[in-house]
């Protein structure tokens, strides 16, 4: 079947994001925008482009091949084994990312561990003589020099190529500059750590410490000659990195910005507008918040706003910031609503979910919002001109937006990867088209809202089932946890991977349950203290709800997989609920909490000394004795977001109580379920167990 071969390419391309138009830049007149696409959606190699908008015309700026002499382009940058829950593609090649200067004439980008630098309005790209492997490129804000990192040193090089200098190196073995890694700047979620002044004069930099971070080992045991991979890792009650921010000259002297760090351990985000530099600094609890203002002679911090909550406040991206005129924008959680606040007040209505801050024009501010959690808008605000809607037709939306002009990309249940158009006012809409492949298989999808909490869901039925001529096992096929939605207006490859499982027997059950976004404050802190139990029995009431309304599901017959967050939740469900649910895959899972990150885990649960209870509450090691349902469990052994040994404890527990299950170990692969090393065999050996267990038959074989 054509449908056999979608796992294949989900895995070639990446997800279908090649080809995909992204990482948008828009001249202060708008009048251009770059953007990185690679060159067909099976194309692997990212390449630079502008668009002008007037005429329409693309100019293919930076081609990897053409620089690299015919040369395949080496590997830009990975995912270091996190996938899609970092937000980024996997393991794309040629360019991964570029950064410009104020005017957008100048991009610089690393390539194969060099440094190069484009003339966008020529066209010209050059590479600079870099100190070595080089990465974290970014022009200041004339464009006169970059800066980049370069063996845990930051560096700044002359646009022409002389002057390379270090500007901050390590004094110490595990101490970097400019570079906010996973174990040291969680919250920050960029791998840049430093920040230009605006007369290009001055950088805010990050320095992380690591010494005080756990060691952590991982090895290739397909592989014995090979020595284990070491990495620092931050698990929930240990020592974090030591974060400090420093404004430092161009000649490498440095000035240290001065906060209370032992009370505020974590930088959730930093910058240098035309206002000055600022921070804003989290206490370990996470429960506070200081947003700062930075003398740049002195490094003195003044509190300019604290946001407090008995739970956690919560990051939103791109926020806090400021406008040009100084007004802070950040966000106020009230009566079951996140509402953006502009210099302290409220600016949104009741019941507009605000999902993220896109961007800040002088006193102009583009954001996201929901009204329909399974939708995203795109909004504008500005004082004096109110606040109105960008987008209406339904969809996940996002952009950028500068001088009047809007890139607006537009996500719909049409195809993956979106659709972009540049607007600008008076001028007809111009498209940056999308190479992406089509997917092979077609997706059939019923939206519901499941229960007294209205669940939204989707149910995938096999295109080939007939209403009325037998029962379908179900699957639940959720995510459930805090950083991800399942249920959205927009077609992504976990949609068509639950349309594919469902062409091979089941009707698959995908539904958002409490603690998931989208449906504000008080919905994602009902897992607070508790991450399983509410989640849990959201999936119940949704299994038997949708069984309520679809006679033709089965509840006698119920699977459930998943993957990260869902994988824990999979075990969970047969180790708690084998009323409910008869076989599970689990992937990846956090089966000791102690044993995920600080900041993510300790968000939910609190530090494991305050709230042991939490925690041994939580352990599926602790109630593996209770498994009775046939349960597979699968993990990647290069896996350093959730460490392989969550799946061998929890296996080793199991054989200790004498309950059979399933491992299946993969060997290179990290915590991508559909990355680099994993296969489409993957797939089959989830949807054979699960037929296997379910009693679930397809109207033709599988091979």
């Amino acid at each position: 079947m054509t449908t056999d071969r979608l796992p294949a390419q989900i895995i070639r391309t990446q997800r279908f994001t090649l080809g995909v138009p992204g990482q948008f830049t828009l001249a202060p007149d708008g009048s251009a925008v770059l953007f990185l696409r690679s060159r067909a959606g099976d194309d692997p190699v990212g390449c630079l482009w502008a668009l002008d908008v007037a005429s329409g015309t693309e100019r293919l700026i930076a081609d990897p091949h053409v620089l690299l002499g015919g040369q395949a382009p080496g590997a830009a940058a990975t995912d270091g084994g996190r996938g899609w829950q970092a937000g980024t593609p996997l393991a794309r090649l040629g360019i991964a990312g570029y950064a410009t200067d104020h005017a957008a004439r100048v991009a610089a980008f690393t390539l194969a561990g060099e440094l190069w630098i484009a003339d966008v309005g020529t066209g010209q790209v050059r590479q600079l003589p870099s100190a070595g492997p080089a990465a974290n490129a970014c022009p200041d804000p004339s464009g006169k020099r970059i800066a980049y990192t370069h063996d845990a040193t930051l560096r700044v090089i002359e646009a022409d190529g002389t002057g390379d200098h270090a500007i901050a190196a390590p004094d110490g073995p595990d101490v970097t500059f400019g570079v906010c890694e996973e174990a040291g700047a969680v919250s920050l979620r960029a791998g840049r750590g430093y920040w230009w002044a605006p007369d290009g004069t001055r950088l805010l930099v990050a320095r992380v410490d690591s010494a005080a971070v756990q060691l952590w080992h991982l090895a290739d045991l397909a592989d014995l000659a090979k020595p284990p991979r070491t990495v620092r890792y931050p698990a929930a009650g240990t020592a974090n990195a030591d974060v400090s921010l420093w404004v430092t000259a161009l000649d490498g002297s440095r000035t240290e910005v001065c906060w209370d760090r032992h009370a505020f351990e974590y930088v959730a985000a930093a910058g240098w507008d035309c206002l000055g530099p600022y921070a804003a600094v989290q206490s370990r609890d996470q429960q506070t918040v200081l947003f700062l203002a930075i003398s740049q002679a002195d490094g003195k911090a003044t509190v300019l706003a604290e946001w407090h909550d008995d739970c956690w406040v919560q990051l939103i991206p791109g926020l806090p910031a400021r406008t040009a005129s100084g007004a802070l924008l950040a966000h106020a959680d009230r009566r079951g609503t996140r509402h953006l606040t502009v210099g302290g007040a409220v600016v949104t209505p009741p019941g507009l979910q605000l999902r993220a801050l896109l961007g800040v024009d002088g006193e102009e501010v583009l954001f996201a919002a929901s009204a329909d959690p399974v939708q995203v808008h795109l909004w504008s605000y500005q004082a004096g001109h109110g606040l109105w809607q960008l987008t209406a037709e339904p969809g996940v939306h996002f952009g950028v937006r500068r001088s009047g002009t809007l890139v607006h990309v537009a996500c719909r249940a049409d195809s993956p990867g979106g659709h972009t158009v540049v607007q600008r006012a008076g001028r007809p809409p111009v498209p940056i088209p999308s190479l992406a492949e089509r997917p092979m298989l077609r997706v059939h999808a019923t939206r519901l809202a499941l229960g007294p909490r209205y669940l939204r869901a989707d149910l995938y039925l096999p295109s080939w089932h007939r209403p009325g001529t037998g029962k379908l096992p179900i699957l639940a096929d959720p995510y459930g946890g805090a950083s991800s939605q399942r249920v959205t207006a927009d077609l992504d490859w976990r949609s068509l991977l639950s349309q594919w499982f469902a062409e091979h027997g089941f009707a698959v059950l995908v539904a958002d349950g409490r603690g998931t976004p989208g449906r504000g404050p008080d919905w994602e802190r009902a897992v607070y203290g508790d991450l399983f139990a509410p989640v849990l029995e959201d999936q119940v009431t949704a299994v038997q709800e949708a069984a309520r309304q679809y006679p033709d599901l089965d509840l006698g017959r119920v699977g459930i997989r998943g993957w990260s967050f869902s994988g824990s939740l999979a075990a969970l469900a047969v180790l708690r609920r084998p009323d409910v649910f008869h076989a599970a895959v689990a992937g990846a899972a956090v089966t000791d909490q102690r044993l995920f990150n600080t900041h993510w885990r300790e968000r939910f649960l609190g530090h494991p000394d305050v709230f042991p209870e939490r925690y041994e509450a939580s352990s599926l090691v602790l109630e593996a004795p209770k498994l009775t349902r046939p349960l597979l469990l699968i993990h990647g052994l290069a896996d350093d977001n959730v460490h392989p040994a969550n799946t061998l404890r929890l296996s080793s527990a199991l054989l200790a109580a004498g309950r059979p299950h399933e491992v299946l170990l993969l060997p290179g692969v990290g915590h991508a379920s559909m990355g680099p090393g994993s296969s489409e065999q993957l797939l089959w050996r989830q949807v054979r167990f699960l037929q296997r267990h379910l009693n679930a038959r397809a109207p033709t074989a599988q091979s």
